[in-house]
């Protein structure tokens, strides 16, 4: 078993390989409250693919019907430690994040739930962390927290994972610490989320696609 989920962060700037299953760039997002396969539909999984829990480096994409385009669809990868649900994407967002952020109905946060999702926002950077303890969601920038005194802020502070910022420091301060520093914050983010849930992931079964998979229409 590898180090907690610390190593996601780690390989955060890796980038994209040929393995069977997972390494840079990974996007995580954890839920409890929740039942497993009812969070997963809800982001948009197939029920008959989740029934056939196939590994996800033996997922394959549907071929569309001649003269159609076969659907635009991202591969996932999924499991539980105690009481949470983890989802892996590595397209450079998190399913749940964009969902969430364009209001699609199935992924609002609910009472009774918690939602943790660290998106890379490869797209337009930079990277966030999205939670989500009830129904209210509080987004913070990587090298932030969210500002509400949770016991989630309080992990990422003891982590290292919050940087100075303006007014606090100067701008010259600010600058340099993330010179210094800022390759390391992804790793330190995920370091502060893992102490937070307690979750671990196998970073070897990640990596060689031995995990269950479904494929994600995008949100």
């Amino acid at each position: 078993m590898s180090d907690g989920i610390a190593w996601i962060g780690a390989h955060h700037h890796t980038p994209l390989s040929a393995v069977p299953g997972m390494l840079g760039g990974i996007s995580l997002t954890l839920a409890r409250g929740v039942e497993r396969d009812e969070f997963l539909i809800n982001l948009g999984a197939d029920l008959d693919e989740l029934a056939a829990r196939t590994l996800y480096r033996e997922l394959r994409a549907p071929v569309g019907q001649p003269g159609q385009p076969s659907p635009h669809l991202n591969r996932a990868m999924y499991g539980t430690w105690d009481e949470w649900t983890y989802v892996l994407e590595d397209w450079g967002m998190a399913t749940w994040a964009t969902g969430y952020q364009g209001k699609v109905e199935s992924m609002l946060p609910c009472e009774g739930e918690e939602i943790v999702c660290l998106t890379a926002n490869r797209f337009s950077p930079p990277a966030l962390i999205v939670h989500a303890p009830d129904a209210c969601a509080y987004r913070a920038d990587f090298g932030t927290d969210t500002g509400q005194g949770s016991a989630l802020d309080a992990a990422l502070r003891a982590a290292g994972a919050v940087f100075p910022s303006m007014p606090e420091a100067s701008e010259a301060e600010v600058v340099a610490y993330f010179e210094e520093h800022g390759e390391r914050l992804p790793e330190l983010v995920f370091t502060a989320v893992g102490a937070y849930t307690g979750v671990a992931i196998d970073q070897d079964a990640v990596k060689a696609g031995d995990l269950p998979g479904v494929l994600i229409a995008p949100a």
